[in-house]
Formats: structure tokens, sequence, C-alpha cells
């Protein structure tokens, strides 16, 4: 199963809050628009959302939760798949990839990382742990990560200095000299070229988020160079 996404572009289709898109017509819509763009898999937020939206695409699901809203000291927390019942609920579902933040960071219940990943085993689904620095790699990988993605990395309180630096490619190419396990580029990616660097660099798969499907921020983007 993990081979499907080898040199694939995956895209994370995602909306927060009263966004308008934040509707699972909306974003089952943008979900078979990039497929037909030619994306290899998705990346989805919520059981509702991945009910919905997997029984009507063929390609590949890694699916998470959310907490909601977002804390507002969430330099500091999990809320990527945040606990062991987050877990339980998207292992209901039909996916066979499910992704979970794969920092040492306490979690919402207390559960640890170690229980999670096992929790997730043990129903036969593949682990994609989402990390912010090296050390987060190499650990998740001893407890059994199957995947790695740099997610985090500029989203936590010691990486927090890199959201402004784009793509964290230093990460990637850390991660895949220190690690026998794929290793996907996430994160601050707006050119093409940055994802033909991610693969010449070795990354297993690239996953594209706000560019491809936040058109908020999109047109604020382009709103703003005229300012």
């Amino acid at each position: 199963m993990i081979d499907a996404f080898k040199n694939k572009i995956i895209v994370s289709v995602q909306a927060e809050g009263n966004e308008p898109l934040n509707t699972t017509e909306c974003l089952l819509a943008l979900s078979q628009s990039v497929i037909i763009g030619g994306a290899g898999g998705l990346r989805l937020c919520g059981v509702k959302n991945i009910n919905d939206i997997k029984k009507n695409v063929s390609v590949p699901v890694i699916g998470l939760t959310k907490m909601q809203p977002i804390p507002i000291n969430w330099l500091d927390k999990v809320y990527i798949t945040p606990t062991k019942k987050d877990v339980k609920e998207l292992l209901k579902t039909e996916i066979d990839f499910i992704a979970l933040d794969g920092t040492s960071r306490l979690r919402h219940d207390e559960s640890t990382l170690e229980e999670q990943i096992d929790l997730i085993k043990s129903e036969g689904k593949i682990v994609i742990c989402d990390i912010s620095k090296l050390d987060d790699g190499l650990h998740a990988i001893e407890l059994g990560a199957d995947m790695l993605s740099t997610t985090l990395s500029g989203y936590t309180k010691d990486t927090r200095y890199k959201v402004n630096s784009g793509p964290d490619f230093d990460l990637l190419a850390e991660l895949i000299q220190n690690s026998q396990i794929p290793v996907i580029m996430e994160g601050r990616i707006w050119h093409p070229q940055e994802v033909k660097q991610a693969f010449e660099i070795g990354a297993y798969a690239v996953v594209i988020g706000t560019s491809i499907t936040r058109p908020q921020v999109i047109t604020k983007r382009f709103v703003n160079a005229i300012k």
C-alpha cells in the first residue's frame, strides 16, 4: 500500500471553521478536481469528511483529525489526531493511512505516541508521523512509524523560526540520510520547482495543501503583491 504513494503528489484537502469551503460537498468537489489534475492521493481531516469522500474517490486517503478550534497555544499542543479516541474513530473508516503528531509533546488525553502507534498498527493500518525535526523522526521510527512527514516543521515552539523560510528541505535531507522508511515532504510548498527539488532530494511523495485548495489564501497573496 505504501508503494501507491511513491513519486506522487498528495493533496491536502481541508478547510477550517467558518471558511466557505468547509462543507463535505465542497471538499468532495475539490478532491475530485485535484484527482482529475493528477493527484495520486488525498490528505483529509475529520471522520465525516473521510467517510463521505473516500467512497467517491479511487486514490488512497491519509486520514487525520484536528482539535477544533485550534488552540491558541497551538505551538505547545498536539492538535493533529490528538487522542486515542481520535485514533479509534479513524480506525472505523475505510482508510489505510492514519497521520498523527509524531512529536514527543504531551497529548490531550495524556496518552503517548507509542500507544497511538501501537493501536494503529494492531489494526493493520499504516502510521504516518508528522514531525518537526530530526529527533522527532528518529524517535517515531523507534516506536514503529511506517512513514514520516515534515508537516510540523515551523509549527512547534522550537521550530517556529522556520515558518517564513519556505519548505524545510534541510530537514527532508536529514531524515532521508538517517532513515530507512519513506519520507514525505509537506509544508509551505508554493511552486512547482519546489516539488521538483523535493523529489531530487529523495522525497517519497509530496503533500501540497494551501497553495492548491485554499482560495482565500491564494487570492490574498496576489492582493498583497500590489499593496
